[in-house]
């Protein structure tokens, strides 16, 4: 039997969706081996009141290290506080989700535990009493399973790949100490514009490549992304280095890699840098003149033609399906 800890992020105070996943995640490795979640919060004072809901999602108990050093991502700190708190408790395993802050967290905190590390985990089990790892490799073209023959396993996982379902755990919140380390300290965080979604978050992604011929086009793709309602708008590695949208929402092997419900693909042709940004999503639409292009392959549904005549129908079409 052993424990599972589910290292959390929040935001100003709120923590993140991907923080339910990582809980949810670390719900399932725990049934397996045997034992219970405890959910660390790290944050500042008043967090607590934030990481009190995360029993819903699986976790038996609730760490909250509160710091005003904490209010926004301070890494020797949160090492320092996951460390111990990874000492104190005996787990068998750490799980922490593999978002921009996550993939700078993950490494330092298995090199201070000196434990196996195993990034962007799309799936996990436990045979043996050892922990296994299911994550894509070589931009997506091959599958490999890690086997972390140690005592204690740290594992970073996919964002959007595990959707939190309702475990009724108690979540009992209790304070541990916040270790205070600042040798880097986070100053300032330039947000995105409010209300604007961000591709790794999203569950509908609408995605728009060099297919679109210009940046101006790129309206058809965020009047299909409002048609939806909640979308968020991606682009191809080539749109981002043409100057025509930002970097912000490029999805790749040298963007971000997406997982949501739906991705649509309007204009991309499927380049293996881009399939291994989102091939892992779960309903794949691809929308391209060339009925030959690499999306294809990969797509759940396919539609060759005119993206300037197909858009703005599909557009209409979602619009209506929504209104009615």
């Amino acid at each position: 039997m052993a424990n599972v800890l589910a290292v959390t992020e929040q935001r100003g105070g709120a923590l993140r969706k991907t923080s339910h996943e990582v809980v949810w995640a670390a719900r399932q490795l725990a049934d397996a081996m045997g034992g219970m979640v405890d959910a660390l919060v790290l944050g500042a004072p008043g967090v607590d009141a934030a990481g009190a809901k995360l029993g819903g999602v699986g976790a038996d108990r609730v760490l909250v290290a509160e710091s005003a050093a904490f209010a926004q991502y301070a890494p020797d700190g949160w090492v320092a506080t996951a460390a111990a708190a990874v000492k104190a408790g005996g787990y068998g395993a750490v799980l922490v989700a593999a978002t921009a802050t996550g993939k700078d967290l993950a490494p330092r905190l298995a090199a201070a535990l000196d434990a196996p590390l195993a990034t962007d985990v799309t799936a996990i089990a436990c045979t043996g009493g050892k922990v296994i790892a299911t994550r894509p490799v070589y931009a997506g073209k091959a599958i490999q399973q890690l086997v972390l023959d140690a005592p204690l396993a740290v594992v970073s996982v996919r964002p959007n790949t595990w959707a939190p379902g309702a475990a009724g755990k108690a979540g009992a919140v209790e304070k541990v100490q916040a270790v205070e380390a600042a040798r880097v300290v986070v100053r300032e965080v330039k947000a995105a514009a409010q209300g604007k979604l961000d591709v790794a978050e999203a569950t509908i992604v609408i995605s728009g490549g060099r297919g679109l011929k210009g940046p101006e086009h790129f309206a058809l793709i965020e009047n299909l992304a409002k048609a939806f309602g909640s979308a968020a708008v991606g682009a191809s590695r080539a749109v981002v280095d043409a100057g025509w949208r930002p970097h912000a929402e490029q999805v790749g092997q040298t963007g971000k890699t997406v997982s949501p419900q739906l991705y649509v693909a309007v204009g991309i042709s499927g380049a293996i840098q881009h399939l291994a940004g989102m091939k892992t999503a779960k309903v794949i639409v691809a929308i391209n003149k060339d009925k030959d292009a690499p999306i294809f392959q990969v797509a759940d549904y396919g539609i060759v033609g005119d993206l300037f005549e197909i858009v703005p129908r599909l557009t209409e079409e979602i619009a209506k399906a929504r209104a009615g």
